[in-house]
C-alpha cells in the first residue's frame, strides 16, 4: 500500500498565513500574537499552521522576512563603497520603521526565549548577512577590495556601530553617521 504525502502546500494559503502573521505583529506586538490569532485571520485551522511551521516565531519570522526582503533589494552601483552605504542605510531606515522596531521586540523576546533567537538569527539576520558577504565579495573579485578579507569580521564592524546606537545608546543613525561609518570600515580594506 502506497503512502499519501498529504495535499501540497498551497502557495495562496501560505501567503494568507504569513499576512496574517505579519499584520497581527504589526497591530499587537510580538507577545500577543498567537497561533489561535494568526489562524482566525488567515481563515485556517491551526493544524494546518502547524504543519508548515513548528512554532509562533518560525511563523512570524517568515511573514516578516517576506514583507521586508522586498524593501531590502541589494544595491548594485558598480561601487562596493557606495553598495554598502546604500545597503545600511536602506536597513536602518527599515529598523526605525515600525516594521522594523518589530526586530527590537524580537530581540528583546529572544533573550527569554533560546528558540525565538535562534529562529531570528536563521530566518532574518543570517539572509541579510549573505547580502552584505555578497556585495563585499563582488567587491573582491572587481578588485576593490583586498583579497584576504575576514569577511564576516568586516560585517560586523559595519552592522556592531549601527545595531549600537538602534538597541542601545539611541545615538542618531543618519546618512551621515552611515558614509562616516562605512568609510572609516573601508579605509582598511580598500586594495591600494
Amino acid at each position: 500500500m502506497e503512502k499519501k504525502l498529504g495535499r501540497p502546500r498551497s502557495e495562496k494559503t501560505k501567503k494568507a498565513i504569513l499576512t496574517a502573521a505579519y499584520e497581527l505583529l504589526l497591530e499587537k506586538g510580538f507577545g500577543t500574537v498567537t497561533i489561535e490569532k494568526i489562524a482566525k485571520k488567515a481563515g485556517v485551522s491551526k493544524a494546518t499552521i502547524y504543519k508548515w511551521w513548528p512554532n509562533k516565531a518560525a511563523v512570524i519570522m517568515d511573514g516578516f522576512f517576506d514583507a521586508a526582503v522586498v524593501r531590502l533589494p541589494i544595491p548594485d552601483t558598480g561601487s562596493t563603497i557606495n553598495d554598502m552605504i546604500i545597503q545600511v542605510n536602506n536597513l536602518s531606515k527599515f529598523l526605525v520603521s515600525r516594521e522594523g522596531r518589530v526586530i527590537n521586540e524580537i530581540i528583546a523576546e529572544g533573550q527569554y526565549d533560546q528558540k525565538l533567537a535562534k529562529t531570528y538569527r536563521t530566518i532574518y539576520f543570517r539572509p541579510r548577512r549573505l547580502d552584505s558577504r555578497y556585495i563585499l565579495e563582488r567587491g573582491i573579485s572587481r578588485g576593490e577590495l583586498k583579497e584576504d578579507l575576514d569577511i564576516e569580521l568586516i560585517i560586523d564592524l559595519i552592522f556592531g556601530p549601527l545595531f549600537y546606537r538602534l538597541l542601545i545608546t539611541g545615538d542618531v543613525v543618519d546618512e551621515d553617521f552611515i558614509k562616516k561609518l562605512v568609510s572609516y570600515v573601508f579605509k582598511g580594506i580598500i586594495q591600494n
